[in-house]
């Protein structure tokens, strides 16, 4: 075999890896930019409560504990109730389809009622808010990947009637 060829095969060979690990980069990075660990970190279902003033948070699986980008939300909501005094609001704790429905009632209240109690220590009052739990009856997106998984382990934040 002439040399020139096992060379022009062999950039051949790498080039191709090369073109296929950037497209799979790509993908990856698309995926990663909405997802950070397992909590979402997208915008794409949020909605907002007031103006610039994000409804839901979000939460890694099996947890109820509140990421630095829910507790920065949070806060923004706290802020906005302060000023809005007359207003109350239902918490409405979410979770994703895995997992039976009792597990995932429960968990979606303690995501619900971890909100609550952070809402509570920036001086909102326990009467102004309600909670409750849909487990996983109400996603927002009905994929079954962990996209939407991470959708869909939420609580929101909602006027009451």
């Amino acid at each position: 075999m002439n040399l020139g060829k096992i060379y022009k095969n062999i950039f051949l060979v790498m080039f191709l890896g090369f073109v296929l690990s950037a497209c799979a980069t790509q993908t990856t990075t698309k995926i990663d930019s909405q997802i950070q660990g397992d909590v979402y970190t997208g915008t794409d279902t949020v909605e907002y409560l007031a103006d610039g003033v994000p409804d839901r948070v979000f939460f890694a699986t099996n947890e109820s504990v509140l990421t630095t980008a829910s507790r920065e939300t949070l806060r923004k909501q706290a802020a906005w109730l302060r000023k809005n005094s007359e207003i109350n609001v239902v918490l409405e704790g979410h979770a994703d389809e895995r997992g039976t429905r009792e597990y995932n009632l429960a968990l979606g209240e303690r995501r619900a009622n971890a909100a609550k109690d952070y809402l509570m220590t920036y001086g909102i009052s326990s009467s102004r808010i309600s909670v409750i739990s849909y487990g996983k009856e109400r996603p927002v997106d009905s994929g079954s990947n962990p996209l939407a998984w991470s959708k869909n382990r939420r609580s929101v934040t909602v006027k009451a009637n």
